[in-house]
């Protein structure tokens, strides 16, 4: 079952894999690999093992589809964005984190649905931390 709404704190290199999935919805390791590779210049094992180790940090699911394996991710790309917008509003542009995701917005990079859901989960980031304070 997918956790699309889960908060997650992602490495570069797992988003990148998530971006990629997120774009094509199911791909093997090796599509992956050959469309992270003018980028990472990884050995084929290292996306393998790092998309393996995604699985088990429910992040992506493995599905074996005539004798291949198949990757799908198991978090939403807003779920994905959450923390990293509340760090670039927070730390870098040191504003709110409706400021960025207006930015969205306007450059339609993400949809309407998928602005509401990052708002959501932002809302739901800045909660916990008032909690924890």
């Amino acid at each position: 079952m997918k956790n699309k709404s889960k908060l997650v704190d992602l490495s570069r290199a797992e988003y990148d894999i998530l971006r990629t999935l997120w774009k094509y919805d199911k791909l093997s390791v090796r599509e992956v690999h050959d469309k992270l590779h003018a980028t990472y210049k990884w050995a084929y094992t290292t996306t393998k093992t790092m998309m393996d180790r995604m699985v088990g940090k429910q992040l992506l699911r493995r599905d074996s589809f005539h004798g291949l394996y198949l990757y799908e991710p198991l978090i939403s790309r807003p779920a994905g964005l959450a923390r990293m917008v509340k760090f670039f509003a927070d730390r870098v542009l040191e504003t709110d984190v409706g400021t960025v995701v207006s930015l969205f917005a306007q450059t339609k990079a993400i949809s309407s649905e998928e602005i509401d859901e990052l708002e959501n989960l932002l809302q739901k980031l800045t909660d916990e931390e008032q909690e924890d304070e």
